[in-house]
């Protein structure tokens, strides 16, 4: 190749990326037997115009080389080779390469059903006003019980507490099922050497946010993995999820008031905690009165929260489900 063809090679790449729609991080680590399916379901939309950045976080398998070789066989693909620093650093790796005027995240065990980026950027092309946009997913194929479609009506939100409260997103704080402005990761990234990084993350980000919007278009398939964080949460990685949850609590939170949804999933959390590590976690109230969204007000652990205090309440809990472990 002569050097003119070389250099029109490179302007040619380079103003690609530079006008580049969409990166799509992709973390990946000891998943042989998913990258390709996950890679291909991306190559599969019908929505081209995107930059796939596989992050191989010093996997020990052959993933490296299977990266590698997805990136020569197509442009697209881009490879960050780093030594092992966790799910949140890979991330954030990914987001430093990343060229797209949005980006997104997919875990290299889970995949996109077919057609459902082009709807999703048809809607940010409408609606540039849009700085984070949630679809569906179906989650936990494969698990024998827990498989559920996880759905959204077509909505915006310029309050950020609203969106908080009236999807529960507390409970659907994924990082894969959205698309965000990328300018939005300029001020944040995801902590570094925390479980359950995306519940610490995404309350910081709707800080910068003005209009959160949800839509019932698209796809995310978060399959079921035994050997995943979430089903594998220790006394450590429970610990830190119910941090992400208190650090809500805090007097500085944007998303207060909570409300008793919220709450009683944040006791619900703390009393897993104390059957995984036998320590009495912190549990302040908050700092402000809680907003009442439900017509049941509150639930019956919360009122006995209130009664008998949250160390009795751990006792209680514990000693019912090992009633019931006994009981099977």
């Amino acid at each position: 190749m002569g050097f003119a063809s070389a250099f029109f090679l490179f302007f040619g790449f380079y103003s690609y990326l530079c006008r580049m729609k969409l990166s799509i991080v992709i973390p990946v680590y000891q998943v042989e037997q998913t990258l390709k399916r996950c890679v291909e379901s991306i190559l599969a939309q019908s929505f081209h115009d995107y930059q796939i950045i596989l992050v191989d976080d010093g996997s020990p398998d052959q993933c490296p080389q299977m990266c590698d070789e997805l990136a020569a066989e197509d442009q697209r693909i881009q490879v960050v080779h780093k030594q092992n620093g966790g799910l949140s650093d890979a991330r954030n790796a990914g987001i430093r390469e990343a060229k797209g005027e949005y980006i997104t995240f997919v875990d290299s065990d889970d995949d996109l059903a077919d057609k459902t980026l082009t709807p999703l950027m048809a809607i940010l092309d409408k609606h540039p006003e849009y700085d984070i946009l949630e679809y569906p997913v179906y989650e936990r194929i494969g698990h024998p019980k827990k498989q559920k479609l996880l759905s959204f009506p077509s909505r915006e939100y310029t309050d950020m507490r609203a969106y908080w409260h009236e999807t529960k997103a507390y409970s659907h704080t994924y990082a894969w099922n959205k698309i965000y402005r990328r300018q939005l990761f300029d001020k944040v990234a995801f902590p570094i050497g925390r479980k359950f990084e995306d519940v610490f993350t995404l309350p910081m980000l709707l800080v910068h946010c003005h209009v959160v919007a949800t839509t019932p278009e698209g796809l995310y398939n978060y399959r079921y993995n035994a050997h995943g964080i979430t089903v594998c949460a220790d006394g450590k990685a429970l610990t830190d999820l119910l941090d992400a949850h208190l650090a809500i609590l805090s007097q500085g939170s944007p998303l207060l008031p909570i409300d008793n949804e919220h709450y009683a999933h944040i006791l619900n959390i703390a009393l897993d905690v104390y059957e995984a590590t036998g320590a009495v976690p912190s549990l302040p109230m908050p700092h402000r009165p809680l907003v009442d969204t439900s017509t049941a007000g509150k639930n019956a652990k919360t009122r006995l929260l209130g009664i008998i205090g949250l160390k009795n309440l751990c006792l209680l809990n514990k000693a019912l489900h090992s009633l019931m472990i006994w009981r099977k």
